[in-house]
């Protein structure tokens, strides 16, 4: 069990150095990144709450990377595409169109007691669910014949130990590439990456 961060091509990004991916997909999050991977990472993550501002949100700077990191910086509620990926033999688990890494201690739910969680729907729906003393993860629920991976419910709070380990240790090599290539925003970017993979609190004034 993996957490991982839906990626997309940074074409024409010039922002901060990024890995040269060639095509969407997940990367997974850990300890073991090169600078170029963080740097896609936060990329991807900053991304996604890249939201003009409405409400009680100061406007966007016209400076282009205080403009592009404006959302991650100022929104009280932060999202990160992605999910936990589980791997059995040739059979992989990967999150739906509407998991987030914000969301991932969800899984907890199913540690605890009789449970279902979905994470997407058409053309692929993940489901994973609580059946007895097991976990059954189902690669795509509108399937008849979907691979599917089970596992005990016992198992389930190391492996999602695991998966708080890597994202602690990615978020550690962030804070270090932050104060590398983003200086003048290290710490509110540290601490909104926190939040946004679900290890901060989700009200930065809470």
């Amino acid at each position: 069990m993996r957490p991982v961060l839906e990626i997309r091509t940074p074409d024409g990004f010039g922002l901060w150095p990024v890995a040269g991916t060639t095509a969407s997909g997940f990367l997974a999050l850990g300890g073991d990144l090169s600078p170029a991977e963080v740097g896609t990472a936060v990329m991807c993550v900053a991304d996604c709450n890249d939201i003009d501002p409405d409400g009680d949100r100061p406007p966007r700077p016209a400076d282009p990377l205080a403009a592009f990191l404006h959302g991650l910086l100022t929104f009280d509620d932060l999202f990160a595409t992605g999910g936990l990926r589980v791997t059995d033999g040739d059979v992989t688990f990967a999150p739906g169109c509407c998991d987030g890494l914000e969301d991932w201690r969800d899984w907890y739910r199913l540690a605890g007691h009789d449970g279902l969680l979905g994470f997407g729907h058409d053309p692929v729906s993940p489901v994973a669910e609580r059946v007895g003393d097991r976990v059954r993860l189902t690669v795509d629920a509108e399937r008849s014949d979907s691979p599917v991976i089970e596992l005990p419910a016992s198992e389930l709070r190391s492996l999602l130990t695991g998966v708080e380990r890597d994202l602690t240790a990615f978020l550690a090599l962030a804070a270090d590439w932050s104060a590398t290539y983003l200086p003048g925003h290290h710490a509110p970017v540290a601490a909104a990456l926190a939040r946004a993979l679900g290890l901060g609190p989700r009200n930065p004034a809470a």
